[in-house]
């Protein structure tokens, strides 16, 4: 499990360089400190049961974070309003 967290260590590390590249540079600081947590958790060689719970854990907060965001913060339409306000006033 500890490859893996390499492996997500790499993946973040190339969305990072993307953003950079496409000028999207608060999205590349994000991905550049996911790989800078991911390649540490990749090289603590915790046990097994540890890495499942912390990727739960950022699973969570990840999906908990998204659909706030996409519900209560995101501008949608030509009007720019937000997403719950548009859907309740429909």
């Amino acid at each position: 499990m500890d490859r893996m967290f390499r492996v997500l260590s790499f993946w973040t590390l190339v969305f990072s360089l993307m953003a950079f590249w496409g000028s999207l540079y608060p999205m590349a600081l994000i991905f550049l400190g996911l790989t800078a947590f991911f390649l540490s958790l990749g090289y603590m060689n915790l046990s097994e049961r540890t890495y499942v719970k912390i990727f739960f854990g950022f699973m969570f907060v990840s999906f908990v974070g998204f659909t706030y965001y996409t519900m209560l913060v995101m501008p949608v339409g030509p009007a720019e309003e937000h997403s719950l306000a548009s859907l309740l006033l429909m």
